[in-house]
């Protein structure tokens, strides 16, 4: 999977002050560029919260990572008449030959904490159940 596959953007809104001196850690050469700086303060809380969120994880019985869902298993799904709960921290995909039919006839409820990746049809048909 290509690196900007395993990313997603985000935009966010910060004062003037604080924006300077995030540039001037950068121009002072603590950080490589206020990315850098975002990226490491953003790991930094998520570390400080590592137990808690490990714990509701577990709780919400959520799969941590990728997640990737076939069109080959939806139909074994749908051949076997199981339906999903998808319930993923990271990202959720859906492939792409997986029609909205097969889709709606396989897949219970969506909760992706992170990006889900599907068509534009599968998640139309797909955002009654989508959380």
């Amino acid at each position: 999977m290509a690196e900007a596959e395993k990313t997603e953007k985000i935009t966010i809104n910060l004062g003037l002050v604080d924006l300077g001196r995030i540039d001037l850690l950068v121009q002072e050469g603590f950080y490589a560029n206020r990315t850098d700086f975002l990226r490491t303060a953003v790991r930094a809380q998520l570390a400080t919260h590592g137990e808690a969120l490990q714990r509701t994880v577990e709780r919400k019985t959520l799969v941590l990572g990728l997640e990737t869902y076939s069109r080959q298993q939806l139909e074994e799904l749908r051949a076997g008449g199981r339906r999903l709960d998808i319930r993923v921290l990271g990202l959720a995909t859906i492939a792409d030959d997986v029609t909205p039919e097969l889709a709606l006839d396989t897949i219970e409820s969506v909760e992706v904490l992170g990006a889900f990746r599907a068509s534009t049809a599968v998640k139309a048909a797909l955002r009654d159940r989508t959380r």
